[in-house]
C-alpha cells in the first residue's frame, strides 16, 4: 500500500447508500483510509473528533444542504479539502459552493477516473499548502 495514500483519511458524505459504498470501496482499493457519513450532522460529529484530509460532500443531504455543511466543516477543520458532489448542478450552486470554500465541484454521474483524479489533485494541493505554510513559519522564525 502506498504510504502517502494511507496517511490521508477521506470522509465521504452522501445519503445514497449505493454511491457511498461504491466510492468508499473505490478509494479503499486505491489505498486510502475512508470514513463515511449518511447525513450532515453525522459528518459534523465525525469531523469534530477526527482529522480528515478531504471530504466528498453531496449537495443534497437529508438534514441540510451540502453547502451548509461545507461552511460548518470550515469551522471544524479549515485545512481539510472539500469537494462538492451533486446530481443537481446549477450555475448558482456551483458559484455558491466555490465562494463558500469548496475546493472542487463534481457532477454525478461520476466516472471512476474523475473521482480518483480529483481526490489525487486535491490531496496534492493540500500537501503543497502545508509545505508552503511550513516554509513561511521557518522563514519567520529566523
Amino acid at each position: 500500500m502506498n504510504s502517502l495514500k494511507a496517511k490521508n483519511v477521506i470522509l465521504v458524505v452522501d445519503d445514497d447508500f449505493d454511491f457511498l459504498d461504491l466510492v468508499s470501496t473505490l478509494l479503499r482499493d486505491e489505498g486510502y483510509k475512508v470514513d463515511t457519513a449518511k447525513s450532515g450532522q453525522e459528518a459534523l460529529e465525525k469531523s469534530r473528533g477526527k482529522i480528515y484530509s478531504l471530504a466528498l460532500i453531496d449537495i443534497k443531504l437529508p438534514d441540510f444542504e451540502g453547502i451548509e455543511l461545507l461552511e460548518r466543516m470550515e469551522e471544524t477543520d479549515p485545512k481539510m479539502r472539500k469537494v462538492i458532489v451533486t446530481g443537481y448542478q446549477t450555475p448558482e450552486n456551483t458559484m455558491r459552493a466555490l465562494n463558500l470554500g469548496a475546493d472542487a465541484y463534481l457532477v454525478k454521474p461520476l466516472k471512476v477516473e474523475e473521482i480518483l483524479e480529483t481526490v489525487k489533485r486535491q490531496l496534492m494541493e493540500r500537501d503543497k499548502d502545508f509545505k508552503e505554510r511550513y516554509i513561511l513559519l521557518q522563514d519567520s522564525a529566523e
